[in-house]
């Protein structure tokens, strides 16, 4: 009896460890930073490693180079866009929309020659009309559950 009840513990906890997808370096902060903070005061983050949790909810369609994320608490309420580099070292699955997610990398400020950046700002914007056309999250790792 103890054999069958120690191998269906393992097999829920092999059940929950798949459902998470780790992207790039995960995630190794330890504490978040609210996404309204980031949204409501963006230069007192500037430069810094953030991480943040919320729900994915959206993704570029194209070729996963971004994904906003929206408070928990709160998903359908303002986003911060995650976005990777063009390299394609991340990608973010359209899976992932719906999915609680934490990620950090370098909020940053977007440089007016950064096409790339304003693009992905351009399409996000299509998904949340409030979403900053200025700042983002270059994002170095991610965890999707």
């Amino acid at each position: 009896m103890k054999a069958l009840i120690c191998a269906g513990v393992l097999a829920l906890a092999t059940v929950v460890i798949a459902e998470e997808t780790k992207l790039g370096a995960g995630v190794t902060l330890k504490d978040a930073t609210a996404i309204a903070s980031l949204v409501e005061n963006p230069a007192d983050y500037v430069g810094k490693t953030v991480r943040v949790d919320g729900v994915a909810t959206a993704v570029c369609e194209m070729m996963g180079c971004w994904m906003a994320v929206a408070p928990e608490s709160d998903p359908t309420g303002t986003t911060v866009r995650l976005k990777v580099e063009d390299d394609g070292a991340i990608r973010f699955p359209m899976t992932a929309k719906g999915k609680k997610v934490s990620a950090e990398g370098v909020f940053e400020e977007i440089a007016a020659g950064d096409e790339h950046s304003s693009e992905a700002a351009g399409e996000h914007g299509k998904h949340d009309a409030s979403a900053s056309k200025k700042y983002q999250i270059k994002a170095t790792g991610a965890i999707i559950r």
